[in-house]
């Protein structure tokens, strides 16, 4: 194991927290290639999808998938869009409990800034030789209705989430792995235009 391996393991929550925190306020984009796994536990399946995911600062994402069919999920302030074959559902956030829950779960998980979320969630972080885990327990009555627990898989040395787990309150689980990550580099605003 290496000296920076060994440093990484042993730092602290706080120090931890204080490292991702700093990397997600200096992120201003981030866009991305994901693959998502949707594993139902009734079924014992598991159905695999991917795309691209885009992010800019304030409040702006896009989640694209590509495969194996085309839907697109955009969040720009409160508006979210979608976008599924010939038809588009413009849904104010504002109007909507639900899918305001749902954006920000998805904001701030991409970004990685929901640790320090001590209203919404209970948050506890470890590490292994090659990543931190941050396990988030909702602590709202709508958010545990829908998740048991957030996991949160940050690759150490670029102090950014490389993997999502969504587990809900029926044990179905989705997990997300984010590849090929560049921040910091323009995107055009025209992938987050909502009507």
């Amino acid at each position: 194991m290496s000296l920076l391996q060994g440093s990484a393991q042993q730092q602290s929550d706080v120090q931890i927290r204080q490292q991702l925190g700093e990397t997600a306020a200096a992120l201003h984009t981030m866009q991305c290639d994901f693959t998502q796994t949707k594993q139902l536990s009734m079924l014992n399946t598991k159905i695999t999808s991917g795309g691209r995911m885009y992010y800019q600062q304030p409040g702006k994402l896009r989640w694209e998938y590509t495969q194996p069919y085309a839907y697109t999920f955009i969040l720009n302030g409160n508006k979210v869009l979608l976008k599924n074959n010939n038809r588009n559902d413009v849904i104010d956030v504002n109007q909507n409990k639900l899918f305001r829950e749902i954006a920000q779960v998805m904001l701030s998980s991409v970004v990685g800034n929901c640790l320090s979320d001590d209203r919404n969630f209970k948050t506890s972080i470890s590490a292994t030789q090659k990543e931190w885990v941050a396990t988030l327990l909702p602590l709202r009555k709508n958010m545990r209705q829908l998740f048991q627990k957030i996991i949160l898989h940050f690759n150490w040395q670029q102090k950014m989430v490389s993997q999502v787990e969504l587990v809900e309150k029926n044990g179905d689980k989705t997990i997300i792995d984010l590849k090929h990550i560049q921040k910091n580099e323009k995107i055009n605003d025209r992938l987050f235009a909502v009507p």
